[in-house]
Protein backbone atom coordinates (compact mmCIF):
# COMPACT_ATOMS: atom_id res chain seq x y z
CA UNK A 1 0.00 0.00 0.00
CA UNK A 2 2.90 2.08 1.02
CA UNK A 3 4.59 1.74 -2.43
CA UNK A 4 1.21 2.50 -4.48
CA UNK A 5 0.12 5.91 -2.46
CA UNK A 6 4.51 6.62 -3.29
CA UNK A 7 3.67 6.08 -6.72
CA UNK A 8 0.76 8.03 -7.13
CA UNK A 9 2.14 10.76 -5.32
CA UNK A 10 5.20 11.03 -7.65
CA UNK A 11 2.50 10.40 -11.00
CA UNK A 12 0.77 13.16 -9.42
CA UNK A 13 3.74 15.56 -8.68
CA UNK A 14 5.12 14.83 -12.59
CA UNK A 15 1.30 15.61 -14.26
CA UNK A 16 1.56 18.91 -12.00
CA UNK A 17 4.93 19.99 -13.40
CA UNK A 18 4.15 19.09 -17.04
CA UNK A 19 1.10 21.49 -16.74
CA UNK A 20 2.82 23.98 -15.34
CA UNK A 21 5.86 23.58 -18.13
CA UNK A 22 5.74 26.17 -20.83
CA UNK A 23 5.48 24.93 -24.67
CA UNK A 24 6.30 27.52 -26.94
CA UNK A 25 3.55 27.49 -29.36
CA UNK A 26 3.05 25.66 -32.70
CA UNK A 27 3.78 26.94 -36.17
CA UNK A 28 0.83 28.36 -37.72
CA UNK A 29 -0.10 27.64 -41.61
CA UNK A 30 -2.26 28.78 -44.09
CA UNK A 31 -2.38 26.73 -47.39
CA UNK A 32 -4.78 27.64 -50.51
CA UNK A 33 -7.03 24.63 -51.13
CA UNK A 34 -6.77 25.78 -55.05
CA UNK A 35 -3.34 25.64 -55.80
CA UNK A 36 -2.04 22.07 -57.08
CA UNK A 37 1.08 22.20 -55.59
CA UNK A 38 2.05 19.31 -58.07
CA UNK A 39 2.42 21.72 -60.75
CA UNK A 40 5.37 23.58 -58.88
CA UNK A 41 9.29 22.62 -59.48
CA UNK A 42 11.11 25.58 -59.10
CA UNK A 43 11.68 28.36 -57.05
CA UNK A 44 12.90 32.09 -56.48
CA UNK A 45 13.21 35.04 -54.25
CA UNK A 46 11.23 38.35 -54.11
CA UNK A 47 12.32 40.92 -56.11
CA UNK A 48 12.98 42.80 -53.00
CA UNK A 49 15.23 40.09 -51.71
CA UNK A 50 16.82 38.73 -55.43
CA UNK A 51 20.83 38.79 -55.41
CA UNK A 52 22.92 38.84 -52.53
CA UNK A 53 21.17 38.75 -48.94
CA UNK A 54 20.98 41.90 -47.47
CA UNK A 55 22.13 40.93 -43.95
CA UNK A 56 23.51 38.16 -42.06
CA UNK A 57 20.69 36.87 -40.86
CA UNK A 58 18.66 36.95 -44.31
CA UNK A 59 21.39 34.81 -45.38
CA UNK A 60 20.85 32.30 -42.45
CA UNK A 61 17.06 32.38 -43.50
CA UNK A 62 17.21 32.14 -47.01
CA UNK A 63 19.78 28.71 -46.82
CA UNK A 64 17.46 27.67 -43.89
CA UNK A 65 14.30 27.95 -47.06
CA UNK A 66 16.27 26.92 -49.75
CA UNK A 67 17.15 23.44 -47.24
CA UNK A 68 13.76 23.11 -46.57
CA UNK A 69 12.49 23.81 -49.97
CA UNK A 70 15.03 21.66 -51.58
CA UNK A 71 14.51 18.59 -48.92
CA UNK A 72 11.13 18.71 -49.92
CA UNK A 73 11.74 18.02 -53.86
CA UNK A 74 12.02 21.88 -55.09
CA UNK A 75 14.80 23.17 -56.71
CA UNK A 76 16.62 26.77 -57.16
CA UNK A 77 15.57 28.37 -60.28
CA UNK A 78 18.51 29.15 -62.77
CA UNK A 79 19.15 33.05 -62.54
CA UNK A 80 17.33 34.44 -65.50
CA UNK A 81 14.50 32.28 -65.69
CA UNK A 82 11.45 32.36 -63.99
CA UNK A 83 10.67 30.25 -60.67
CA UNK A 84 7.00 28.37 -60.35
CA UNK A 85 7.11 29.95 -56.38
CA UNK A 86 8.24 33.22 -55.67
CA UNK A 87 9.61 33.00 -51.66
CA UNK A 88 9.49 35.79 -49.39
CA UNK A 89 10.28 36.09 -45.70
CA UNK A 90 9.73 38.83 -42.99
CA UNK A 91 11.22 38.49 -39.17
CA UNK A 92 10.94 40.61 -36.00
CA UNK A 93 12.57 40.87 -33.01
CA UNK A 94 10.96 42.27 -29.63
CA UNK A 95 11.30 42.56 -26.30
CA UNK A 96 8.96 41.13 -24.07
CA UNK A 97 7.87 41.17 -20.48
CA UNK A 98 7.98 37.39 -19.05
CA UNK A 99 5.93 36.28 -15.93
CA UNK A 100 7.24 32.99 -14.20
CA UNK A 101 4.34 32.34 -11.81
CA UNK A 102 4.52 31.07 -7.79
CA UNK A 103 5.31 27.29 -8.59
CA UNK A 104 5.65 24.63 -6.02
CA UNK A 105 7.49 21.45 -6.59
CA UNK A 106 7.00 18.34 -4.88
CA UNK A 107 8.91 15.05 -4.63
CA UNK A 108 8.93 12.15 -2.95
CA UNK A 109 11.82 8.86 -3.16
CA UNK A 110 12.74 6.44 -1.23
CA UNK A 111 15.82 4.16 -0.67
CA UNK A 112 16.16 0.89 0.97
CA UNK A 113 13.60 0.67 3.99
CA UNK A 114 13.90 4.49 4.40
CA UNK A 115 11.48 6.84 2.44
CA UNK A 116 11.19 10.61 2.28
CA UNK A 117 9.96 13.80 0.33
CA UNK A 118 10.31 17.34 -0.08
CA UNK A 119 8.41 20.66 -1.13
CA UNK A 120 9.97 23.55 -2.69
CA UNK A 121 8.58 26.81 -3.57
CA UNK A 122 9.97 29.35 -6.56
CA UNK A 123 8.42 32.81 -6.32
CA UNK A 124 7.28 34.42 -8.82
CA UNK A 125 9.01 37.09 -10.91
CA UNK A 126 8.85 39.32 -13.94
CA UNK A 127 12.01 38.99 -16.37
CA UNK A 128 12.55 40.68 -19.92
CA UNK A 129 13.24 38.83 -22.85
CA UNK A 130 13.67 38.59 -26.69
CA UNK A 131 11.54 36.93 -29.07
CA UNK A 132 11.58 36.78 -32.61
CA UNK A 133 8.69 35.97 -34.98
CA UNK A 134 9.13 34.82 -38.76
CA UNK A 135 6.28 34.80 -41.27
CA UNK A 136 7.36 33.10 -44.74
CA UNK A 137 4.97 33.68 -47.85
CA UNK A 138 5.05 31.12 -51.25
CA UNK A 139 3.56 33.36 -53.77
CA UNK A 140 2.45 31.80 -57.35
CA UNK A 141 3.33 34.49 -59.94
CA UNK A 142 0.81 33.45 -62.47
CA UNK A 143 -2.05 32.97 -60.43
CA UNK A 144 -0.25 36.95 -58.32
CA UNK A 145 -1.63 35.09 -55.33
CA UNK A 146 -0.34 33.46 -51.63
CA UNK A 147 -0.79 30.04 -52.03
CA UNK A 148 1.25 29.23 -48.76
CA UNK A 149 2.14 31.14 -45.58
CA UNK A 150 3.58 30.26 -42.25
CA UNK A 151 4.12 31.76 -39.56
CA UNK A 152 6.18 31.10 -35.74
CA UNK A 153 7.09 32.83 -32.50
CA UNK A 154 9.79 31.55 -30.16
CA UNK A 155 11.81 33.22 -27.41
CA UNK A 156 15.28 33.30 -28.29
CA UNK A 157 18.45 32.37 -26.02
CA UNK A 158 21.32 34.25 -24.49
CA UNK A 159 23.06 32.89 -27.60
CA UNK A 160 21.45 35.53 -30.63
CA UNK A 161 20.50 34.13 -33.61
CA UNK A 162 22.59 31.32 -35.36
CA UNK A 163 22.47 29.34 -37.87
CA UNK A 164 21.55 26.24 -36.44
CA UNK A 165 18.75 28.27 -34.43
CA UNK A 166 17.51 29.54 -37.90
CA UNK A 167 17.68 26.22 -39.30
CA UNK A 168 15.53 24.66 -36.69
CA UNK A 169 13.09 27.43 -36.42
CA UNK A 170 12.51 26.87 -40.27
CA UNK A 171 12.17 23.05 -40.56
CA UNK A 172 10.14 24.02 -37.92
CA UNK A 173 7.66 25.96 -39.71
CA UNK A 174 7.90 24.43 -43.16
CA UNK A 175 7.09 20.93 -41.41
CA UNK A 176 3.74 21.39 -42.76
CA UNK A 177 4.88 22.62 -46.43
CA UNK A 178 3.44 19.79 -49.46
CA UNK A 179 6.44 18.09 -50.41
CA UNK A 180 6.79 18.05 -54.35
CA UNK A 181 4.96 15.31 -56.23
CA UNK A 182 5.53 14.32 -59.64
CA UNK A 183 2.54 14.95 -62.28
CA UNK A 184 0.93 12.48 -63.13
Amino acid sequence: MEVLLRNLTAVAAMTFVAACASTPPEPQTLRDAQADFSAYRTFGWHAAGEGKPASIVDGYVRTAIANALKAKGYVEAPEGTAPDLIIDWEGARTEKLKNNPFRIGIGVGSYGSSGGGSVGVGSPSVKQVKEGSLVVHVIDPARETEIWRGSMERELGKGGVTPEIVQAAVSELMRDFPARTARP
